[in-house]
């Protein structure tokens, strides 16, 4: 059993935490951007879906070429095509534009995130996978929720291009980050692995894996539905400014990040798949209760709910899959499966609540992500039944 090294990991969660406090900057601000330069629901959906899209294509390759030939490389390199992608919004003028970047956005963060979480699956003790992703997760989830609240208030007090502009700055810092504190690819743990990692063949119709994929494709649905219109409903709605908005936000990101800590130290302790399931059913009546807000208080308690519901489930999730990527002797194959259901949940959310807010009313996009949540939690319920890895 091998001990955690916290330089290492201490080195990439600092990396990762500032590229995503980058990215954070902008998000919250693209679907009212979009929607200023004349974007319907459908072409928001497109825009956030441009970006889940180009992730589901190439993140099995990147998960699984980081198998073979080292993680650092990916690192590094999506980080430097975040700091370019800033400068690339500055310049756009229509929302043909927008949905490009994001396209390109998404093939960087394929090559970046999932890589990312198996370096920390490589690096975590065995009997720890929880509390070790969870820390990571924190770092991660945190960066998530500083960004909104930092745009926000660039956006209200200085300038959309400002916002753009911090993103880039932040992925550079990223970037120097991990090309000078990580260590060279020979020293990753998984280059020293004799053992073949497992097939696709064999990761696809493992029933584990499927019930792991399922429930994170419903989970990010949610998210999907509430990035991409969260913004739009509480800004045509309500009329919340985009600080208020940044904090709706943020709110259900930093709760579940900071629940990762003590929740993925209960999940190496605890049945990890009955946390799973509590979190599951708290996001599904989490999301549904959007429909009922008729104010800033009602989506503020909305978000809290969400995130307490993926503080609980995401934790243990994530150890399972430590533990099955160990197993299969393939961590990047497997997380690059979470991220790519991730990615779809996504894009799926997305496009699905865009065309049910132009088709039918905006509020029923959250009533959808309600129950997409709701049926893969008990797809996850099913497929993981005896499962040894809970």
């Amino acid at each position: 059993m091998h001990k955690l090294n916290t330089r290492v990991f201490s080195a990439l969660s600092f990396s990762i935490f500032t590229s995503v406090t980058g990215v954070g900057i902008v998000v919250p601000l693209l679907p009212v951007y979009a929607r200023n330069m004349g974007a319907t629901g459908l072409y928001i959906g497109m825009i956030f879906g441009a970006f889940s899209l180009s992730r589901t294509v190439f993140i099995p390759w990147f998960g699984r070429t980081s198998d073979r030939r080292g993680r650092k490389p990916f690192i590094v390199c999506g980080l430097l095509i975040y700091a370019l992608i800033s400068v690339a919004y500055i310049f756009s003028r229509n929302v043909e534009t927008l949905i490009v970047i994001r396209f390109v956005q998404g093939i960087a963060s394929a090559m970046m995130m999932p890589v990312a979480q198996a370096y920390v699956g490589d690096l975590a003790p065995e009997g720890s996978e929880g509390l070790t992703m969870g820390l990571y997760n924190i770092s991660l989830f945190i960066g998530m929720s500083f960004g909104p609240l930092i745009g926000g208030y660039i956006n209200d007090h200085f300038s959309l291009r400002g916002a753009f502009a911090a993103m880039g700055i932040m992925s550079v810092i990223g970037f120097f980050l991990s090309l000078f504190f990580l260590p060279p690819t020979r020293t990753e743990r998984m280059t020293g692995h004799e053992k073949q990692p497992a097939s696709w063949l064999e990761l696809i119709i493992d029933r584990h894996m499927a019930a792991l994929f399922l429930f994170r494709f419903g989970y990010a649905s949610g998210i999907g539905v509430i990035w991409g219109f969260l913004p739009v409903f509480a800004d045509t709605e309500f009329a919340l400014s985009s600080s208020a908005i940044g904090l709706l936000v943020v709110l259900g990101v930093l709760i579940s990040g900071l629940l990762h800590g003590p929740m993925g130290y209960m999940a190496d302790r605890v049945n990890k798949r009955f946390m799973v399931l509590t979190g599951g059913a708290v996001t599904a009546c989490a999301i549904y209760s959007y429909d009922l807000a008729h104010g800033f208080w009602g989506l503020f308690f909305a978000n809290t709910f969400y995130g307490f519901g993926g503080g609980i489930s995401m934790p243990a999730l994530t150890a399972m899959a430590v533990i099955k990527g160990n197993k299969a002797g393939a961590m990047g194959s497997v997380m690059g499966l979470l991220m790519m259901a991730h990615s779809l949940g996504m894009l799926v959310g997305a496009v699905l609540g865009g065309l049910i807010m132009d088709t039918v009313s905006l509020r029923y996009a959250f009533v959808m992500g309600a129950g997409l949540i709701a049926f893969n939690a008990v797809a996850f319920m099913r497929l993981s039944r005896e499962d040894r890895f809970a």
